[in-house]
């Protein structure tokens, strides 16, 4: 398999799974609420985050010459290496305290990350598909 070819089914992977994220928002939101406040939770946890984004940001640079919007997913995947890169150079502990004031608000209003989280996944899908 080509890089590009790997680094458009991660893309498309990670698509899926946003997509799955939304609907669990939509359907069942004490589970997302619960998957959502386990982000930053442990030192595991956080650098296991970190490492998922590095490599689906990574992927959809390689990938979006591939894709539709090229263009918009060149720079979001720099984006999402970027941000990564600088949680990385952040003691996780801040990164866990930045959560803990941040995903309250987001998880009492969990339906609007499905609202939010649906487009991007359908337009990521459909990017990969073409």
């Amino acid at each position: 398999m080509q890089p590009e070819q790997t680094a458009l089914a991660i893309v498309f992977l990670a698509a899926l799974f946003l997509l799955g994220l939304a609907g669990m928002a939509a359907f069942r939101p004490r589970l997302a609420v619960r998957f959502l406040n386990g982000f930053a939770s442990s030192a595991l946890a956080h650098y296991s985050e970190i490492s998922l984004r590095l490599i689906v940001g990574t992927a959809m640079v390689i990938a979006a010459p591939d894709m539709r919007f090229s263009n918009l997913f060149i720079l979001f995947g720099w984006l999402i290496v970027a941000t990564s890169i600088i949680l990385l150079l952040v003691p996780w502990r801040w990164h866990q305290r930045f959560a803990q004031a941040v995903l309250p608000p987001l998880t009492k209003r969990v339906w609007l990350f499905a609202v939010l989280a649906l487009p991007l996944s359908v337009t990521l899908l459909y990017a990969t598909l073409v």
